[in-house]
């Protein structure tokens, strides 16, 4: 227990950037948080901390120590939490990564609508169109549109997303309309970098699937940005439907390639593998597996 708590005093003096602050987040005297490292660093035998009069840093070996306690704690925490956390109650801090994209219009919905349902639950959400590094980055669960290829996470499948591939009328005027997934090659596309398959677009063709490579003067990590580029003229866009079926509905964008199906997606909610799952986590990946079943059922997704 004593070697647990040394370990914390020592990464909360990390973590805050001092031995004042941290005493001061983890209500203890400077003097307790001090002998605790100097404790741990005894018990190791060796330097963790670099410290000056104005300026605090990690040896060689703090760095290696910090990573690998960080994770043990955290494992130590998510247990406890297994344990004591009900399967009928969800509580606590959830910190959500989402895609810009997508949270601005569909997941707000959802999210918020699980806050209003857990008045326990404190949110902190992050929209952003990068795949987040859940483990290190500190984050509870993301939420992904991709194929899903990460064998260290775990992910459970919310809804499927059909891909398309379209364009402007003016685009199709000018370059002429692909006739198969290969024409694409000779075309300009614009490509989110956030995907998988970023510029190599996969399709079914006879029952086999080609790999397309593409390319194009625009290259972004957003879907909104991608979606803009293909209204403004740039090139051909894939992209799931749901981010430009009013785009498509009223003729601003066109679909091409209608009977080669681009490899189908699945919006997932994904949380690391190792990680026990708490009941905040399960409680919310319930919900919104629920929740899109539900505005599937009343036709509200496309």
């Amino acid at each position: 227990m004593d070697t647990l708590v040394r370990m914390r005093s020592f990464l909360q003096v990390v973590q805050s950037g001092g031995f004042s602050a941290a005493a001061r987040d983890l209500g203890r005297s400077k003097a307790l948080i001090s002998k605790y490292v100097g404790e741990l660093e005894d018990e190791l035998g060796a330097r963790l901390l670099n410290r000056t009069t104005r300026q605090l840093s990690l040896t060689e070996a703090g760095q290696v120590f910090y990573r690998e306690a960080t994770d043990i704690l955290q494992r130590i925490d998510d247990l406890h939490d297994s344990i004591t956390d009900t399967h009928q109650h969800a509580r606590g801090l959830l910190r959500v990564s989402a895609p810009r994209s997508m949270g601005d219009d569909l997941l707000n919905l959802a999210i918020m609508d699980f806050v209003v349902a857990e008045p326990e639950i404190s949110l902190d959400l992050k929209l952003e169109d990068r795949f987040v590094d859940l483990v290190d980055e500190g984050y509870d669960v993301a939420i992904r549109v991709t194929e899903l290829t990460d064998s260290s996470l775990i992910a459970r499948k919310l809804y499927p997303v059909r891909g398309v591939v379209c364009a402007t009328p003016a685009v199709i005027e000018k370059f002429g309309l692909p006739k198969r997934p290969q024409d694409l090659a000779q075309v300009p596309c614009i490509i989110d970098t956030n995907y998988r398959f970023r510029a190599n677009w996969g399709f079914q063709e006879n029952g086999s699937r080609v790999s397309v490579p593409v390319k194009g003067r625009v290259e972004v990590n957003s879907a909104a940005s991608a979606r803009e580029a293909a209204i403004r003229d740039l090139g051909f866009l894939r992209t799931p439907e749901s981010f430009v079926h009013r785009d498509l509905a009223e003729g601003r964008l066109v679909e091409v390639l209608q009977d080669f199906h681009p490899d189908d997606q699945a919006i997932y909610a994904v949380y690391p593998h190792r990680r026990h799952l708490s009941g905040k986590v399960r409680a919310f990946v319930d919900f919104l597996a629920k929740w899109f079943q539900d505005a599937r059922k009343r036709g509200d997704l496309c």
